[in-house]
């Protein structure tokens, strides 16, 4: 805790020294990166009065902290409430005890319940879930058993993601390898996660919570703002071990590059000081880049109006033959100026991002 607030107190100096714009008006705050509830109390509470020393926070700022259900201590919500945490993400990922056990997870539905009935007293309603589709042993039956726990709860948030298979995991490398650990053979097929997402979409509208990201749902008004910023290329400072930083050039001659710094994944070299691991600045093409396959995964799509003005037509022009593309692959759907994923393209949206990568190979314009 003590590298971050260190580099939080010193953000305005590297800021400067960057060349970067630094906002000091703060609208959100994400403490996540793991489980941050386990932190001491006396910890949360020193982390918040170092950011709300160096920068001026919203009257509405949404606050979020990450949590895992089963270890938010009586003395850690107190804290929460106490620096104006407003907002909390429970990685619940199955209501179903069998599965939550066999993923690795501490609490069971009892839990996840008395957790939330606890949160509300201490007037945090803004709660968001995670849940998994393709957890091991999951099945559609559990998998809507889960969804009816999840409506019942009353939360006005949910994250629904699609297991991915990553060789980094264990589980990933044994499912590659074609072995049994971790249940690795009691993994559902990748047509039967796609079916689970599809019925997610559908029984979640149903109860109210509209989807309007790939992967996130809501009632009106608790989207997360948050995430939004990732998503519409707003700026964002990150601060913590593989933490990334997007900001805007602080030289109005070239307002046109981002830098995007990501602080280093290795703990050790991160509490001995190291500087970031990669720092550099991302060209007009590049953003553009960007701004399609972040901005196809809200619901509502890409306005090609905006990136004509922001970019140019030219550079529209060339993201626009990938467009009617995918579009014949009934993939996105362009309706006037504003293109969106079709519900088919959201299963296969990694693909359609594909489709957006390389438009322009000039990427970093300078790099430290």
């Amino acid at each position: 805790m003590g590298r971050v607030i260190q580099d939080l107190t010193a953000a305005g100096k590297w800021a400067a020294r960057m060349g970067v714009e630094l906002p000091r008006r703060v609208d959100t705050v994400y403490l996540g990166g793991g489980t941050p509830s386990l932190l001491a109390p006396e910890l949360l509470r020193r982390l918040f009065a170092a950011m709300r020393a160096e920068f001026d926070f919203d009257a509405d700022a949404e606050i979020t902290v990450e949590c895992a259900p089963g270890q938010i201590a009586d003395e850690t919500l107190e804290a929460l409430v106490a620096v104006g945490v407003n907002r909390v993400s429970l990685g619940v990922q199955s209501f179903i005890d069998r599965e939550a056990q066999v993923s690795g997870r501490l609490h069971n539905r009892a839990t996840v319940m008395e957790d939330l009935r606890r949160l509300r007293g201490a007037v945090i309603a803004n709660l968001n879930v995670d849940l998994i589709a393709g957890l091991a042993g999951q099945t559609l039956a559990s998998w809507e058993e889960s969804l009816a726990a999840l409506v019942d709860c009353g939360v006005p948030h949910a994250s629904v993601y699609m297991l991915e298979v990553d060789e980094d995991s264990r589980l990933g490398r044994e499912m590659l390898g074609g072995g049994a650990r971790y249940f690795a053979e009691q993994v559902p097929t990748d047509d039967t996660i796609a079916q689970m997402y599809s019925v997610a979409i559908e029984t979640l509208a149903r109860a109210g919570l509209e989807q309007y990201e790939i992967s996130n749902f809501c009632r009106p008004g608790f989207m997360s703002r948050h995430n939004l910023r990732y998503w519409r290329r707003r700026p964002y400072l990150g601060l913590g071990l593989d933490a990334s930083s997007a900001l805007h050039a602080a030289d109005s001659m070239v307002p046109r590059y981002l830098l995007r710094s990501t602080t280093t994944d290795d703990l050790g070299a991160f509490l001995d000081g190291a500087e970031a691991a990669e720092t550099a600045w991302l060209s007009l093409e590049r953003q553009h880049e960007e701004a399609w396959f972040l901005g196809l995964r809200l619901n509502a799509g890409v306005d090609v109006a905006a990136l004509e003005l922001q970019f140019g037509r030219e550079l529209v022009e060339r993201a626009m033959e990938a467009v009617r593309r995918l579009a014949e692959a009934e993939l996105v759907v362009v309706s006037g100026k504003t293109v969106c994923l079709t519900g088919r393209g959201r299963l296969l949206s990694n693909d359609v991002f594909q489709e957006f990568l390389g438009l322009e190979r000039e990427e970093e314009v300078r790099a430290y």
